[in-house]
Parts: structure tokens; C-alpha cells; sequence
């Protein structure tokens, strides 16, 4: 039985979210579910303060009884606590899996240039309230549980991580920040403009010299501008490419959806779990 432990390093989870993931795994003798009381807390925008975040994560990460730990939610906050988390994490953490996305890419990130554990970008708990819900956590634990079936198609020989493309912009150039020298680089964003999206592969292009390309997941959501972009993402995405020297490798199955798809960090973690 793999025994994950699910906590919220930004906004909270909503206890019926909870509920249906319990519901979800009830009987099953493969997996079993901590939630901690910390996803259900509420300061303002975040799942508690700082502190009451920070414990929990490292509660979670350095408890030996736990194989795993994945995020409950997104939702702006991991950075504030992530370089704290990392200094406290211990030899139990390191043998553990990962996995989550959108803003938690910061502390996924961090993870990863620091060595700790098995990393992915993949579903969150909180993902079950979305349409396809049930196939997204189905698809979580099974590679909590050691399986490739959920992993993104295009994945080939070369090292691979993937972010949302907001939380990737903000991470370059920190303490946060893994090399991602030779890596293939998986990108997605929801809920953003188009030239926003422009102004971010601008920063981010000359962040990702020496990458081995760019991939496009889903840009969801683009709210509607007073007047026409005049290109549509993939000509954005080709065209920071192109001006920064970046090949541009195509489409990924990744996005702020239930579709989205398993994309582990480097090469060791698409195996099956020690």
C-alpha cells in the first residue's frame, strides 16, 4: 500500500473536494489518504499563515510513514515558504514522491534542484471538482503508485519538467531555480491575456539558454482584450523560440485541466518507485 499525505502549500482545499476524493479511494487496499487538517485552514488567501503552511509541508515530507505527498491545491503561496521547507526536510523526505502543479511548481522546482525525492507535474487533489475529475486523481495515484500509464506522450530520452508558465516566469533566476540545462521544457498557463503570455516568454526565453526546447500545453481561459492580440500561442511561443536560439519541439498534453497529463522531473522518476 503507498500511504500519501496531502497538504496545502497555498490556498486551501474545500473539505467536500476531500470528501470526494476519500469517497473516490474507499475501499481500496493500494493507497491510503492523509489529508491534513492545514488543507482546510483559511487566512486570507492563503491555507494559513505562513508558519501553520510551512509546518505542515514538512510535517508531511519528513514523516516516515508517508511514501508521498501530494498538493492538495494551487493558488499563489508555496514560494513564500519553499526555501524554509527545503532547509528542514530530512532523509525520509528525500525518499519520497512529489506531485502537483500551477503554483506548487515553486516548491516542485525546488525539489528538484535540491535532490529530494521524485517530482512531477501532474494533477492535484482539488482537481476531482473538475469535469473528468475522477480520471485526473485515478491518473495521480497510479504514478504515486510507481505506474507510467499517465505520463505525457511526448515524452522521449532527454530529461523533461514542466510548469505553469506564470509560476515558471517568477522561479528563474531564484534560489529556487533548478538547471534545467538539456532539459525539455513543458509549459501551460490559464486565465492570462495574450501579450501577458508574450511578456513572459520574453523573460522567461532568455532565462532557458541551453535547454533542449520548448513545449506548448493548453493556454486556457484567455480572457478577452479591448482590442485583438493579433497572433494566436503557438506564433508567441515560435516566435520567442526563434528570436532566443530555443528549438521549438510542439504541443504537450499538459494544461490547467483534468486532462492533464503526468510529466516526472529528469529521467529517474518515470520508473517505477523504489
Amino acid at each position: 500500500m503507498v500511504r500519501i499525505a496531502i497538504c496545502a502549500p497555498g490556498k486551501r482545499l474545500k473539505r467536500d473536494r476531500a470528501d470526494m476524493v476519500e469517497a473516490l479511494v474507499a475501499g481500496r487496499d493500494d493507497v491510503s489518504l492523509h489529508f491534513h487538517e492545514q488543507c482546510f485552514a483559511e487566512d486570507g488567501h492563503f491555507a494559513g499563515d505562513d508558519g501553520v503552511r510551512l509546518r505542515a509541508l514538512v510535517d508531511c515530507a519528513n514523516d516516515p510513514a508517508f511514501d508521498a505527498v501530494w498538493f492538495a491545491m494551487g493558488g499563489y503561496g508555496s514560494n513564500r515558504i519553499a526555501a524554509q521547507a527545503i532547509a528542514q526536510m530530512n532523509a525520509a523526505a528525500r525518499a519520497k514522491s512529489y506531485l502537483g502543479y500551477s503554483d506548487t511548481g515553486f516548491l516542485l522546482g525546488a525539489l528538484y534542484r535540491n535532490g529530494i525525492g521524485r517530482v512531477a507535474h501532474g494533477p492535484l487533489a482539488g482537481d476531482i471538482r473538475r469535469e473528468g475529475g475522477e480520471r485526473a486523481v485515478e491518473r495521480a495515484l497510479d504514478w504515486l503508485k510507481g505506474h507510467v500509464s499517465g505520463l505525457e506522450p511526448g515524452l522521449d530520452e532527454r530529461p523533461a519538467v514542466a510548469f505553469n508558465l506564470t509560476t515558471l516566469a517568477m522561479l528563474v533566476g531564484t534560489d529556487l531555480a533548478p538547471d534545467l540545462g538539456g532539459h525539455v521544457v513543458l509549459i501551460e498557463e490559464v486565465a492570462e491575456h495574450l501579450y501577458a503570455v508574450d511578456r513572459m516568454l520574453f523573460h522567461v526565453t532568455q532565462h532557458l539558454k541551453g535547454i533542449a526546447g520548448l513545449r506548448l500545453g493548453r493556454i486556457s481561459d484567455v480572457p478577452e482584450n479591448d482590442r485583438p492580440f493579433g497572433t494566436d500561442e503557438v506564433a508567441i511561443v515560435e516566435d520567442w523560440c526563434a528570436r532566443s536560439g530555443i528549438p521549438y519541439l510542439g504541443r504537450a498534453d499538459i494544461g490547467h485541466d483534468a486532462a492533464n497529463k503526468i510529466v516526472p522531473f529528469g529521467l529517474e522518476a518515470r520508473g517505477p518507485r523504489a
